[in-house]
Order: C-alpha cells, then structure tokens, then sequence
C-alpha cells in the first residue's frame, strides 16, 4: 500500500479509511457505498469553492457547466486511472473476471469514497489541497465561456482563427491489452517547435490530453 500512498500523496491516519475506500460492495462489507455518498457531497463542495475562486465573473450557469465537466463520471474515472487505482481495489470475483478494475462507474465510485476518507481523516483544507491537485491541467486549462467545448475543439478553432494548419495526431504507442490498454499519442501543431504527448485508456482521452497540453502552450506565447 505504500507504493498507492505515494501516488495519493498522501499518508492515511486511520488505514480502516483507505480500506473502506477501496472495498467494492461486490466484496462485501464493509465497503465504500457510504463513503462514496458522503465524497459526491465534498466533491461538490470543492470543486465549487475553485471555480468560485478561479473565475470571478462567471454567472451561476457557466460555473454549474463548469463544475459538471470537472466531476463527471468520465473526469473521475480519469483521475482514478491515473492513481492506479483499479491495482488496490478490492473487487468480488465476478467484477474481477469481467475487468471491473477498470470499469468507468466503478473507478468514479471509488475516487468519490476516495475523497471522502480523506475528508474524514484530515478535514477539508487537506482535501482540497489533493483534489486541486489531482485536476491539475483540467482545472488549469478551463475558461468559463468555453467550458462546453473539448480541447480538441478550442485548439482547432484558436489555430483557424489564426489562419494555422490544423494539428496532426499520431498515436506513438499501444501498450497492455483488453481493458488495460494504454495509448501514447502526439499533437504536432505549427508553431511549435516539439509535438506535445497525452496518454491515456483509449485513443481519444490521449488525443484531448495532448490537445490540451498544446492549447495551454500556445496561449501562454510558448514555442
């Protein structure tokens, strides 16, 4: 488990916390369903009180967009396969054997309950601290009148409205198999002097990363 710790970057006081996280109720119980009842409601809150910090000007609407992209199911699943978490959850056989590792709702699930034991071990401020982080480039790379749109999309139309080529993808690498699959994919966009990488679980998700990864250089005037 230490190996998990520090990927969260984080020490648990109370290890029954991180355990109960973790436990599926296909393992039985205790499990995570409260747990994660309780992180939806701290989720929330956390991710509110950043937007309402991060964009000033933004009516209720934009903010309410803005939040439903950052704690959808498929962000949090993201930001779960990123932890690795679906190597320490603690699944039922028949989960197991049909890849529930790695499963969109169960790893979403998790991550909420996650958020939650460490809200119950260490209080909100340590939590908002490891949540931030964990959005990382998805919350830096927000602005509230483009929140409905991907990183494909706004890179695409910053480089039209400049009269640019558009941007080239190529997929480096495919490692691992079935619903272990891992993609390296590369932007490659004029102006820039390296193509800019993402990864992820499938071919699209590496694709909005690398996206997103040239978007932000490209407006903070790197080459």
């Amino acid at each position: 488990m230490t190996t998990f710790d520090e990927r969260l970057g984080y020490q648990f006081r109370d290890r029954g916390l991180l355990e109960q996280a973790l436990c599926h109720r296909s393992a039985g119980k205790p499990n995570n369903e409260r747990l994660e009842f309780l992180g939806d409601a701290v989720l929330g809150v956390i991710v509110s009180e950043l937007l309402y910090r991060r964009f000033p000007s933004a009516s209720e609407g934009e903010l309410s967009r803005l939040r439903s992209q950052l704690v959808q199911r498929s962000t949090l699943a993201e930001i779960a396969r990123e932890l690795r978490m679906g190597d320490v959850l603690r699944l039922g056989m028949g989960e197991l054997k049909s890849g529930g590792a790695n499963r969109e709702s169960i790893l979403a699930d998790a991550l909420e309950a996650l958020v939650s034991a460490l809200y119950l071990d260490s209080g909100l401020a340590a939590c908002t601290e490891r949540v931030e982080h964990w959005l990382g480039a998805r919350l830096q790379g927000l602005t509230a009148q483009e929140s409905g749109k991907d990183a494909k999309t706004r890179l695409q139309e910053w480089l039209q409205a400049r009269q640019r080529a558009l941007p080239v993808y190529s997929v480096d690498s495919i490692a691992g198999q079935g619903h272990q699959q891992s993609f390296a994919v590369s932007c490659r966009v004029e102006g820039l002097s390296q193509p800019l990488t993402g990864s992820g679980s499938s071919r699209k998700e590496a694709e909005q990363k690398a996206a997103a990864s040239a978007l932000q250089l490209l407006e903070s005037g790197g080459e």
